[in-house]
Order: C-alpha cells, then sequence, then structure tokens
C-alpha cells in the first residue's frame, strides 16, 4: 500500500476525502430544479457504496480504484465543453499528487517530455511545516495570517521555450479537524508565533506533528502568465548588484527574452553610447556582445549606423526592426554599415531599441536572430513593457559608474588613508544634513590634534650624477652622428653652412665633457630640432647620404624624437626602484596597520619617502598607550632594514646598478595636522610644528659636522634625531635588531653641521647587515655584499 504521509513531517495528516463536495450535491438535490436535483443524485448513488470517499483516505492508490467514481463526483469541476480551454487540476496540498486535470494541462505536460517533472515554484520545501500550521490558525482558529505567495510552474513548450503558469487554488472542499493530540491555541501563543516564524522548534510545540485531520482537496486553477513573469525576471535581473560579473548573466538574460517573445533561436547583446563621442562602446561583462558593433570596442554612430537609422534611435528614440537582414543587404548592396554587420555575423533578423530617457540616449538593446522574420515591427511591441525597466537600469549603472570612476579617482590620485576616512566621512553627512536643513552646507576643517610623526626615506644615492652621465652619452652620441652626415655631406656639396653646423657640434660636445650645465641639454635639444632636422630634410635628397641619414633617424626615440638609451634605462631604473621599494612598504604596512591604527602615506622621489601619524585623535578610541608608538619606531627601523636588502637583493635586475641610503627622522614632541583642501593632503600645523617639516626638507642634504661628508651614506641607516631621550631610545631597538642580525656593531654618533633656522640635531650611523638572496643565511657589510657580488 503507497500512502501520504511519508515524505516529509506535517502537523496535518492528510486524506484524500470528497466529503464537502458530496454536501454540496446533497443540497442541489433538494433543489426545484428537476435537472440539477437529477444530476446531483447521480453522482450521490456513484459514492454512496464507497465511504472511503467521503470519510477520507491516504492510500492514493485508490485514485486509481475509484478512478471512474471520482470522474463522476469531479464532472461539474471539469467541464467537458471548456477542458481544451481551461489549465485545471484536482490535487492534494503539500504532496505532488494530481488525480484529474484539463486536456490542456495535460497536453502542456506531455508536450514538455518524458524527462520533465512537475514542480511548484516558489514552494519553500523549508517552510512547509510553517506553513500548515498559518492554515490551520487561519482556518480553524480564525486569526488573519497572509502568507499568501504567487506559485507557479515553470513548463517548457514544443520549442523549448520556458512557459510560466500562475496557480489559483479553491479550498472550498476542504477541512480542517483536531484531533485529541492537538493543543489549544491561545492569544498568548499566537502573539509567541508571530515573532518566531523561523523557530520551528515553537511552532512544532504549539502543533505537534499529526495533531490534526485535513479532508478534502483543492482545485487549482492556472493561468499562463509568461509575459507578465518575463518582464518580472528582467526587474529581479536588473536590480541585483554586480549580475554583470556573473558567469550566467547573459544565459539568463537570452532566455528571458526567448520567453517574453515566444522565440527560441534569439540573443541579446548591449552597446553604450558615449555623448562625447557621438559613438557607441562595447558593455564589459561576462557574455556580453554587441552586435551592431561586432567585434570592434568602439564606433562612431556615423560608421554604425545609415542616416535614417541615426535619426531613428538618437533623434527619434525610436526602435526599428530588420525582418530580412539578406533581403536589405542586397537592397542597399552592403552599404548600410548596421546591416552589413549583422549580414557578416550571420544575422537573419533584428531589433535595435534605443535606451533613452530625458536626456538622452544611454544605450542600444541589441536583439538579433539567425532565422529571417522572426524578430519584426509586430512582435517588437513587446519590448514597451520591459524598457522602462532596462532604463531604469542603465541610469543606475550609469551613475555607479560614475561613482566608481570618482572612488577610483580619489583613491589613485587623491587617496585617503583608511585610518583617518571616518573623519572625512562624519564631515560629509554634516555636509548633506545641513543642505537638507536647508542651512548653507560648508566641510569643516579635517584635523588630528596630539599626534606623533615618524618619517624615513630610502633614497637614491647619486640620482643627479647619474642622469647627467646618462644625458651626456646620448647626447654625446647623437651630436657625433650628426657631424658623420655633415662631414659627408661637404663632400657632396660644399655649403658654408655645414662647416657652421660642424664648428657648433665640436663646441658642444667640447663642454658636455668639461662643463655639463644645468640648461646644456635643453640647448642642445632646441639646436637638433630647429636647426638639424630642417637640413636633414634637404639631405635626404642625396642618394649618397639617404642611407647614413636612415641609421641615424631609426636609432632616434619616437616619441621624444631624440636618443634616448642611456636615459630611458637611467629613467626606467628609477621607476623600477621606486616601483618594487613602494610595493614593499605598503605590504608591510598592512601588518603594521593590524598592530595598531595609524594615518600612512608615502611619495616617491629619486627613492621613496613615507610619513607616519599616530595617537589618540587618529583612532577615535580610548586606547593609545605610548607603547604603540615604541612599537611603530622599532618597526620602522626594522622595515628600512629589510627594504636595504630586498634592494641590493634585486639591485642586479635594474638596467643600471645605483645604490641607496636610507635615513629615519626622530620627533618626540607631539603635534598637529590638518587637510589642505587645496593640495588635498596633510600638513603640520602651526609654527613651532613647522619646524618638522623644514627639517624633512633638509636634513638629507646635511654634512657631517666639520666635514664635506653627507650624514646618508650607502650600507649606513642615518637616524636623525635633537634630544638626548631619543637617543638613549633608538640605541635601545638598534641593540635588539643587532641581536637579530639586522644591524652591524660598528655604531657611531655624530652632530649635523646647521642647517638654515635648525640647529642642534645629531644623528646615530649604523651598517646594515645585508644577505646576498633571500634563502642567503651569512650576514655581510656594504663592501662584503659588493665584494661578494662582484667575485
Amino acid at each position: 500500500m503507497t500512502t501520504m504521509n511519508n515524505l516529509s513531517e506535517s502537523p496535518m495528516i492528510l486524506k484524500i476525502s470528497f466529503n464537502k463536495l458530496i454536501e454540496q450535491y446533497e443540497i442541489l438535490a433538494k433543489s426545484d430544479d428537476e435537472f440539477l436535483a437529477a444530476k446531483a443524485r447521480r453522482v450521490l448513488r456513484t459514492q454512496e457504496n464507497f465511504p472511503e470517499l467521503r470519510e477520507g483516505f491516504t492510500d492514493y492508490s485508490l485514485l486509481d480504484k475509484y478512478k471512474n467514481e471520482i470522474g463522476v463526483i469531479l464532472q461539474d469541476l471539469f467541464s467537458s465543453v471548456l477542458t481544451n480551454n481551461e489549465i485545471k487540476t484536482a490535487s492534494v496540498p503539500f504532496e505532488n499528487i494530481i488525480f484529474n486535470s484539463s486536456e490542456r494541462f495535460k497536453k502542456i505536460v506531455n508536450t514538455a517530455g518524458k524527462d520533465y517533472e512537475l514542480k511548484i515554484k516558489n514552494m519553500p520545501d523549508d517552510d512547509r511545516y510553517i506553513i500548515a500550521c498559518t492554515i490551520i490558525l487561519n482556518f480553524l482558529y480564525g486569526y488573519n495570517l497572509n502568507f499568501k505567495r504567487p506559485f507557479y510552474y515553470e513548463i517548457p513548450d514544443a520549442e523549448g521555450i520556458m512557459r510560466y503558469y500562475k496557480i489559483l487554488y479553491n479550498a472550498d472542499f476542504t477541512e480542517i479537524i483536531a484531533t485529541d493530540k492537538a493543543k489549544p491555541i491561545t492569544q498568548e501563543d499566537f502573539d509567541e508565533l508571530l515573532d518566531n516564524f523561523d523557530n520551528i522548534d515553537i511552532w512544532k510545540e504549539k502543533f505537534p506533528p499529526n495533531s490534526y485531520i485535513f479532508k478534502g482537496f483543492v482545485i487549482s486553477n492556472m493561468f499562463d502568465v509568461t509575459d507578465d513573469q518575463s518582464i518580472s525576471n528582467i526587474k529581479t535581473t536588473l536590480i541585483g548588484e554586480d549580475k554583470r560579473k556573473e558567469e550566467g548573466f547573459m544565459d539568463q538574460f537570452h532566455e528571458i527574452f526567448r520567453s517574453l517573445l515566444g522565440i527560441k533561436d534569439i540573443k541579446v547583446g548591449f552597446s553604450i553610447y558615449n555623448q562625447e563621442e557621438d559613438g557607441f562602446e562595447h558593455v564589459y561583462g561576462v557574455g556580453m556582445n554587441s552586435y551592431l558593433l561586432n567585434n570592434l570596442e568602439s564606433a562612431s554612430c556615423s560608421d554604425s549606423l545609415c542616416e535614417w537609422s541615426y535619426n531613428r534611435l538618437l533623434k527619434e528614440h525610436k526602435y526599428f526592426t530588420i525582418s530580412n537582414v539578406e533581403r536589405l543587404f542586397e537592397l542597399s548592396k552592403g552599404e548600410a554599415p548596421h546591416i552589413r554587420v549583422l549580414h557578416e555575423q550571420g544575422v537573419q533578423s533584428a531589433i535595435f531599441a534605443p535606451i533613452a530617457n530625458d536626456d538622452g540616449l544611454m544605450g542600444i538593446l541589441e536583439i538579433v536572430s539567425d532565422k529571417p522574420k522572426v524578430l519584426n515591427s509586430i512582435n517588437a511591441n513587446k519590448l514597451d513593457d520591459v524598457m522602462p525597466f532596462i532604463i531604469s537600469a542603465i541610469e543606475r549603472s550609469k551613475k555607479d559608474e560614475e561613482n566608481l570612476i570618482e572612488a577610483i579617482i580619489q583613491k589613485e590620485c587623491t587617496s585617503i588613508h583608511p585610518s583617518v576616512h571616518w573623519k572625512f566621512e562624519k564631515e560629509a553627512r554634516n555636509f548633506i544634513k545641513d543642505d537638507l536643513n536647508g542651512k548653507e552646507p560648508s566641510f569643516n576643517k579635517i584635523a588630528f590634534d596630539n599626534i606623533y610623526p615618524l618619517y624615513g626615506q630610502i633614497d637614491i644615492k647619486g640620482s643627479s650624477e647619474a642622469r647627467n652621465s646618462a644625458t651626456k652619452k646620448d647626447l654625446t652620441l647623437q651630436l657625433t652622428a650628426v657631424k658623420s652626415i655633415l662631414i659627408n655631406a661637404l663632400k657632396i656639396e660644399a655649403l658654408p653652412i655645414y662647416e657652421q653646423f660642424t664648428y657648433q657640434i665640436d663646441n658642444y660636445l667640447k663642454d658636455l665633457k668639461e662643463h655639463f650645465q644645468v640648461d646644456s641639454e635643453q640647448q642642445i635639444a632646441a639646436f637638433l630640432e630647429n636647426d638639424i632636422e630642417p637640413m636633414l630634410n634637404h639631405l635626404y635628397d642625396f642618394d649618397a647620404l639617404k642611407s647614413e641619414i636612415d641609421v641615424y633617424s631609426s636609432s632616434l626615440d619616437t616619441k621624444v624624437n631624440v636618443l634616448y638609451n642611456h636615459r630611458k634605462q637611467y629613467d626606467d631604473t628609477i621607476t623600477l626602484i621606486n616601483k618594487e621599494m613602494a610595493y614593499l612598504l605598503d605590504k608591510k604596512q598592512e601588518d603594521a596597520q593590524k598592530m595598531y591604527p595609524h594615518y600612512f602615506e608615502r611619495f616617491k622621489t629619486d627613492g621613496v619617502e613615507h610619513n607616519m601619524y599616530i595617537g589618540e585623535s587618529i583612532t577615535k578610541e580610548d586606547s593609545f598607550n605610548p607603547v604603540y608608538l615604541y612599537n611603530l619606531r622599532l618597526w620602522q627601523l626594522q622595515i628600512m632594514c629589510e627594504m636595504e636588502n630586498a634592494y641590493y637583493q634585486m639591485q642586479s635586475d635594474f638596467p643600471i646598478q645605483l645604490d641607496v641610503a636610507s635615513m629615519i627622522l626622530v620627533f618626540n614632541q607631539p603635534l598637529s595636522i590638518s587637510f589642505r583642501m587645496d593640495e588635498k593632503q596633510f600638513d603640520v600645523d602651526g609654527t613651532y610644528n613647522a619646524r618638522y617639516e623644514i627639517v624633512k626638507k633638509r636634513v638629507d642634504k646635511a654634512f657631517i659636522k666639520g666635514t664635506n661628508k653627507r650624514i646618508t651614506d650607502k650600507g649606513k641607516l642615518t637616524i636623525v634625531y635633537s634630544q638626548k631621550q631619543d637617543e638613549l631610545e633608538y640605541l635601545r631597538y638598534i641593540k635588539f635588531l643587532q641581536s637579530k642580525n639586522y644591524l652591524d656593531t660598528d655604531v657611531e654618533i655624530v652632530e649635523l653641521q646647521d642647517l638654515q633656522a635648525v640647529t642642534g640635531l645629531k644623528a646615530i650611523r649604523v651598517s646594515v647587515l645585508y644577505h646576498k638572496s633571500k634563502d642567503d643565511k651569512a650576514f655581510y657589510t656594504y663592501n662584503d655584499l659588493m665584494k661578494e657580488i662582484k667575485s
């Protein structure tokens, strides 16, 4: 025996019963209408020998046994006249058991195929127990709980297109009976249940399993709501954020439009309109295509559309269809650009619909098919119902894109560090609040008081000399090549001007060798551009000089039109050093922020500089302790040593081998900083605090007192300070790092030659210990490392 109620736990025992319907026939049997009465008596006679049809049964194999009797009982509900029109079933709620249906329903299910499994959509399996409880509360206890949700079937048609059928239930022929297991439900119980929908244990406590009996059946009337559901699905798909990044987004979009238009062989594409360029652009996203652009990233509107279609889409904002691409391709002789591009892709019919609002065109919706005439001006009218939602989604997308662009610009160009972002956000909220309240909004000053500064730099030693050397080499090579051409030109055409240019080149070569000056490069560049370039154009007419001039021209950089070999090596080296050092510092900073939040910024010059500020006002929490300052100072020393090591381990990879020198500036007094809106950066506040900025700008160029030696030097870490307590503090850190083999033992303390407006500075200098590689366990001083590298 196959019974119901075995599939899942429920507060109700389900029994198929026709009692309520039979009661209706008992009333009709007494009707004055003899036709109705006779018919009712016939139905009553049919079931009178089978009491289980009224009492109810759980063995659904009895449905086959009493198939004929049930058919008679249900004949008024399933009219033979309407059976090919109505989509109707008689079934058991919560169980996928249908025991009678209209012919149209049968055809729909049979068309779906043998493998199709009929299943109600939007019926949450996990909530079935609670849904049954709410039915009991409404049906038996008179409470008004609205838990109705639209249920529907998704059934593919003969073409494989998904169609949607909404289900409306008629429960007139059902009854619910409480058993002796049922507990009385009080108002207090009801109030508790209202706040505990997700707590299944409470529901089971109030409604124990199998404590009620459900007798009867439900009539399901179904309606084809494919158009409405397709529109709803479009809205749902477009509402979701970042949908374009999902793998199945466009496949899902294709299916929705196939259901809406009732056509299997269609695809959907988009192109975005760029008003500034008056052109169309490819939409980026997984599976996104543009059938108007094909493989192009962008194209002007005039190159993509003919005059009529341009006006139709961009001026009138109306869609148009091409029902037969092949025919129009022949008529236009392939000259209409949008017809030509569709023809190249094998498209046979298409719809182009403008996505436009009051501000103008935003993009084009492109629907295409590889079959002619399936897309046409008739079915294109269906787009009227969905275009408002597409327009709304594109408007939101464009706004999101603008915000994203603004965020990227802010991050990359005017970055606000996360540690202080809360302060900017607070002021922005105040700005918005004042604006909404009708006040004159103003962005208040962003300032942080009582914070401690830390500054460090890893500077490229001799960068100016290296660049000058590269410049002299390039200019010498270029001038020498020009001189050679001039000497050969004199043999062909003995003009005094060639001698004068040769004389001028000799003077330039002499100056480059003996006294290269700041403006030498500009003077020579102007000479080459204004005098030599026109002359070479003239000399190119001589066949004997063409080959030499071609070799000369090919040696020049195409962007700057000068010989740029050695300078490019220098520039590439500086760029690589800055990139690698900045990346390392940024990665290490992530760990430092986890120890205690603080403000951090770095700058790329001829090397990498960084500022850090730490204190209570930045963290916004009452958690700052001087130990976090001491920890950050020690971390900074350690990271400077690691950056030195990283640099020399990758030095051989750079085009030019340059040296670096590291320095830290100690300032033991707290200060205030504020954000300068005009410069988009933080700066110190107050006259006294300004001394810190002055020292930062000048100290790395300072000399050791009484000598002509700079305080910074390759292979050494220099710590500049002014107070004795700072000296003692950093000597402790150095001793610790010596124990970790970061630093050597050659500590020296020196005085700095007085700077303009700054006196009394001292410095600790100590050699950094290096490894030849990351895996090398040996330690080297700078000089030892250089010997090892060169050996």
